[in-house]
C-alpha cells in the first residue's frame, strides 16, 4: 500500500464512524496495535518535544526504506494512537516519498478538532520529526547517486 492508500483507508474507518467517542477510541484501539520500543531506544534523543506526555521515536533506515518505531508512557493512549497511525502510514516507505507526503488525513478526519492545543501540537512535532529525519535521508540518497 502507498502512503495515500493508508491515508485512504483510515479516512474510509473513520467515515463509519459517527460520534466523538468512537473517533477517540478508534486512535485508541490502533496504539494498543503498536509494539512495544526496545528500552535501548527510549533515549532523551528519541524523545518528541512538545508532546503532552512522553513520546519517543526512533528513525533508521533499512535498506531503502525509513523505519519508525516509537513508544509512549502507558497512560498516554492518545498520543500512543497519533504516533501508531503516522507510523502505519509512513513506516517502511521511501525517504523521498515520506519527505514529500501530504498528510491530508489530518484534516479529512477532523483529528485536530477533537484533540486538545497541546495534543495538536505534539502531532506536528511527531510529523515534524519523523519528515525531518526522511529529508535527511532523501538527501543522502542524492548525493551518493
Amino acid at each position: 500500500m502507498t502512503i495515500n492508500e493508508k491515508q485512504d483507508e483510515i479516512i474510509d474507518n473513520f467515515d463509519l464512524l459517527d460520534e466523538l467517542q468512537e473517533k477517540m477510541r478508534y486512535v485508541v484501539d490502533f496504539g494498543k496495535k503498536l509494539p512495544s520500543m526496545p528500552e535501548e531506544y527510549q533515549t532523551e534523543d528519541n524523545l518528541i518535544r512538545g508532546c503532552q506526555s512522553k513520546v519517543w521515536l526512533h528513525s533508521e533506515m533499512r535498506g531503502d526504506k525509513v523505519h519508525f518505531e516509537a513508544d509512549s508512557e502507558r497512560e498516554a493512549q492518545i498520543s500512543r494512537g497519533l504516533v501508531s497511525l503516522l507510523i502505519w502510514i509512513l513506516s517502511d516507505e521511501k525517504a523521498e516519498d515520506v519527505a514529500n507526503a501530504d498528510l491530508y488525513f489530518i484534516e479529512r478526519i477532523g483529528l485536530k478538532s477533537f484533540v486538545s492545543s497541546r495534543r495538536s501540537g505534539g502531532l506536528a512535532s511527531m510529523i515534524h520529526q519523523m519528515k525531518q529525519f526522511a529529508t535527511q535521508q532523501a538527501a543522502k540518497n542524492q548525493t551518493a547517486a
